[in-house]
């Protein structure tokens, strides 16, 4: 049996859909390493999104029928923490079992793969739900249940990729309050655990980015590739009193909202690889955002780097035209948003300069378009010197730091292949 759930928290009121996911496994009468708990990321430019966009769900295998009782205790849960008095927050719960699953698998993972790459209404979640009786609730407008049934698709049919996240909670009564935690601990449970580990630290621009700053009861998260390198870190790390916390396995850090497009075939709000051909030096506008043009043959489209992105911005803009690159990011305004960039190719970078004279000086221009002149003996020049320098970056792929990244984005430590060369942001 598979319970999916989504939409129980706000942007401003507090709650998290993933604490839900830890009460629940609490009150569900198993034992805990019976349930597998998901977190899964959808659509990150979905325009309702409560931070993360994240949809939970829970899969288990109950030893009898008890389907009645379990639904009873999700919802009465649902319904006592989720915060309904946020106009935004619209709460759904699905119950599917893998008998009546049969025949239905595939529609359903292409549903949950549209949930994480496109947009889907609420309309149309519902008619699936109907029209393959699954159980389900939906509160206010239901919108919730669009993640609720993601999540408890991929829990049926797996990931293709998965990663891990631990998320420790705080206790009820510190809700609201600044969060304490030991900074030195933090730093050293990066050390030991890195890069079966990332996104605890930022290194480059020296911060901890695993713990939120908002009311929600989330005290931190720890992401990885290995769940006992993330229980080390854990237990370095010394906080304030810890309520409970729970090991996910979660789509991020695979780039699964990513697909490859043309240019003219790519549509708003929507995560894209595009291959292309630098057409203008990178500009920096104001705010410290750093645009440059790419085409493909079908057609044009800007690429920002904007200030969050710190230190990523330097490479972007050591881009010339005519580089060949492949850029990573979601579609909006009709400028990609970069999460990563491949550059591929890069022209020669050729720079002009008085030429040197045979007697070791270096000539003195005359005059525009009147060539040069040496002042020490009088020689003279028609044309200067062509000299090839260091363009400062190289081929290969380079990320956004910690600090920008998406959940979703896929970091270059785990792009381990070999066939490219990578720039990890440390």
């Amino acid at each position: 049996m598979i319970i999916g759930f989504d939409d129980t928290d706000s942007k401003t009121m507090g709650m998290c859909t993933t604490y839900l996911g830890a009460l629940m496994l609490k009150e569900i009468p198993l034992p805990p390493d019976e349930i597998t708990p998901y977190l899964l990321r959808l659509n990150p430019n979905v325009r309702f999104k409560t931070r993360g966009n994240a949809a939970v769900s829970l899969k288990l295998a109950p030893r009898e029928d008890y389907t009645d009782d379990l639904w009873k205790i999700c919802c009465e849960l649902l319904e006592e923490f989720a915060v309904f008095d946020d106009e935004n927050t619209n709460p759904g719960i699905v119950f599917l079992s893998e008998e009546e699953a049969a025949g239905m698998h595939r529609e359903l993972e292409r549903f949950s793969l549209r949930a994480v790459r496109d947009f889907i209404t609420i309309d149309e979640t519902k008619d699936f739900l109907k029209r393959h009786k699954i159980k389900h609730r939906g509160y206010k407008n239901g919108r919730g249940l669009i993640g609720a049934l993601a999540a408890a698709g991929f829990a049926l049919n797996g990931l293709s990729d998965w990663t891990y996240e631990l998320v420790a909670y705080r206790k009820p009564e510190n809700w609201g309050r600044r969060r304490s935690l030991n900074e030195e601990t933090v730093w050293a449970a990066d050390r030991a655990s890195y890069p079966f580990t990332w996104d605890t630290v930022d290194h480059q621009n020296k911060k901890i980015v695993f713990s939120p700053h908002g009311p929600d009861p989330v005290l931190f998260g720890i992401r990885g590739s290995d769940q006992k390198r993330i229980m080390d870190a854990f237990r370095i790390i010394r906080s304030e009193p810890i309520d409970r916390y729970l090991i996910y396995t979660t789509n991020q850090g695979t780039d699964m909202h990513i697909t490859e497009a043309r240019i003219d075939d790519a549509r708003e709000g929507r995560s894209y690889k595009i291959r292309g051909r630098v057409t203008a030096p990178p500009r920096t506008i104001h705010g410290g955002h750093v645009i440059f043009t790419i085409e493909d043959g079908s057609g044009e489209v800007d690429c920002a780097a904007y200030e969050p992105t710190k230190n990523f911005r330097e490479v972007v803009r050591r881009l010339a035209p005519g580089d060949t690159v492949t850029v990573y990011g979601a579609l909006k305004n009709r400028t990609i948003n970069l999460e990563k960039i491949q550059i591929e190719r890069l022209i020669p970078r050729r720079v002009l300069r008085n030429p040197l004279c045979g007697c070791g000086k270096r000539m003195k221009s005359v005059g525009k378009n009147q060539g040069y002149r040496c002042k020490r003996c009088g020689t003279r020049s028609d044309l200067p010197e062509i000299v090839e320098v260091d363009p400062g970056i190289r081929v290969g792929v380079y990320e956004t730091p910690p600090v920008a990244r998406r959940h979703l984005a896929k970091p270059l430590i785990r792009c381990n292949e070999g066939k490219v060369k990578t720039y990890p942001s440390r």
